[in-house]
C-alpha cells in the first residue's frame, strides 16, 4: 500500500513539473542553463533588453528554463564578430546580437548600415516590423538560428578629440575607430577619414592612448561608457546608420523546446525588445543633455549639411546595395519612403 502511494505521489509531482503539451521525455532534454551572448550589459539599452528577456522567461516557465547572460562577448573571447558563427555551431545557445556584428556572416544585415538610408525611428520600425524584417528573419533561419524579436542599440553618432565635424572635410585625416564590418571602412574612407577596425573591448584603451582620434556609437553608449573621459569632447549627431539588435536561438536548441515553451520564449523576446528600444530612444536626448553639461560640444547638422555627407557616400551605398541584394534594398527603400 505504501509503495502504491509513493508511486502516485511521484506521478503527481511529475505532472505538476511538466508543462501542458509536454512529455517527461521532452522536459528531460532541457538544459539546466542556456547561454546567452551579448556585447553590452545593463545599464546599456542592449543589456536592459537581454536582462528583461531572461527574467520574463524564468517567470513564465516557473524557473524551468534558465538563461544566463555572458556580456562583453565573453563566449567568443571578446571578438563580437564571431558571435553569430558560434551560435550557429551550437557553441552559444542564444544571443541578443547586433546586426553589425553578424553582418560579416549574413550579408543582408548590412542593409541597416547603408549610409543615410534611415531618416528616423519611424522608418526603422517600418523595416523591422514589415516585409523587410520578415525576409531577414527567413534568411537567418536558413543560416541555422531562429530569430525571435528585435531590440535596438540606436542611431550612431561620430565623436572625436580634435574639432567639431560639420562637413566631410572636417573628417579628413582623422583616425576613427569603427566596428568590424568592411562597410564602415568604406564609409569613412569615402569621407576622407582613416578608419581602424577594432573590437569594443579595445576601443576605449585606444582612445585613451590617442591611438585613434575618434569613434562612432549611439549617444547612450557614449554616456554610459563615459567616453568623454578619454578626450572625446566633440560629437556630431548625424544619424548616419542604426544598429538594430536581434534575439535568436540556435536551431537545434530551439527545436528541443516544446511548442508551448517556444511561444513563451518568442513572446518574452518581443516584450523585452520593446523595453530595450524604449530605453535606447528615450535615453538619447537625456544622454545628450548630460554629456553637454560635462563639456562635450554637440553639433547637429542642418538638412543641407547632412546632404553633403549623403553625397559623399552615394558611391559606397550603390556598391554595397549590390552586395546586400538589389531587390532587398529596393524593398527597404520603398518601406522607408512610406508614411
Amino acid at each position: 500500500m505504501y509503495t502504491l502511494c509513493k508511486i502516485a505521489a511521484v506521478a503527481v509531482t511529475a505532472a505538476i513539473a511538466v508543462p501542458a503539451g509536454s512529455t517527461l521525455a521532452e522536459a528531460a532534454q532541457y538544459k539546466a542553463e542556456y547561454t546567452v551572448s551579448t556585447v553590452l550589459p545593463a545599464p546599456f539599452p542592449w543589456g536592459i533588453a537581454a536582462d528583461k528577456w531572461v527574467a520574463l522567461v524564468k517567470e513564465r516557465t516557473n524557473g524551468r528554463i534558465n538563461l544566463k547572460i555572458y556580456s562583453n562577448s565573453q563566449l567568443v573571447s571578446g571578438d563580437q564578430t564571431k558571435e553569430f558563427s558560434a551560435m550557429r555551431q551550437g557553441i552559444i545557445d542564444m544571443a541578443v546580437g547586433s546586426t553589425i556584428n553578424w553582418s560579416p556572416q549574413i550579408k543582408e544585415l548590412n542593409l541597416f548600415s547603408l549610409p543615410f538610408l534611415l531618416p528616423d525611428h519611424a522608418a526603422m520600425d517600418r523595416l523591422t516590423g514589415g516585409p523587410v524584417g520578415e525576409k531577414l528573419f527567413n534568411v537567418l533561419r536558413k543560416k541555422g538560428v531562429e530569430p525571435l524579436g528585435w531590440a535596438e542599440n540606436g542611431f550612431r553618432q561620430v565623436t572625436n578629440s580634435k574639432h567639431p565635424i560639420r562637413t566631410p572635410d572636417d573628417l579628413s585625416g582623422l583616425k576613427i575607430r569603427v566596428v568590424g564590418s568592411p562597410l564602415y571602412n568604406d564609409i569613412f574612407t569615402a569621407l576622407g577619414a582613416n578608419p581602424t577596425q577594432m573590437s569594443w573591448a579595445d576601443a576605449k584603451p585606444a582612445l585613451t592612448t590617442k591611438a585613434v582620434d575618434g569613434q562612432e556609437n549611439p549617444i547612450t553608449v557614449f554616456k554610459i561608457a563615459k567616453i568623454q573621459t578619454v578626450g572625446q569632447t566633440y560629437m556630431t549627431r548625424w544619424n548616419y546608420v542604426n544598429d538594430p539588435l536581434i534575439f535568436a536561438v540556435n536551431n537545434r536548441v530551439w527545436k528541443s523546446f516544446t511548442p508551448a515553451d517556444q511561444k513563451i520564449l518568442r513572446e518574452a523576446a518581443v516584450e523585452a525588445g520593446k523595453a530595450g528600444i524604449a530605453a535606447s530612444r528615450e535615453g538619447d536626448d537625456l544622454a545628450a543633455k548630460e554629456i553637454q553639461e560635462q563639456g562635450v560640444t554637440i553639433t547637429t547638422l542642418t538638412a543641407a549639411e547632412r546632404a553633403a555627407f549623403v553625397a559623399k557616400t552615394r558611391g559606397v551605398y550603390a556598391e554595397w546595395a549590390k552586395k546586400i541584394g538589389p531587390d532587398l534594398v529596393k524593398m527597404a527603400e520603398k518601406s522607408v519612403s512610406q508614411k
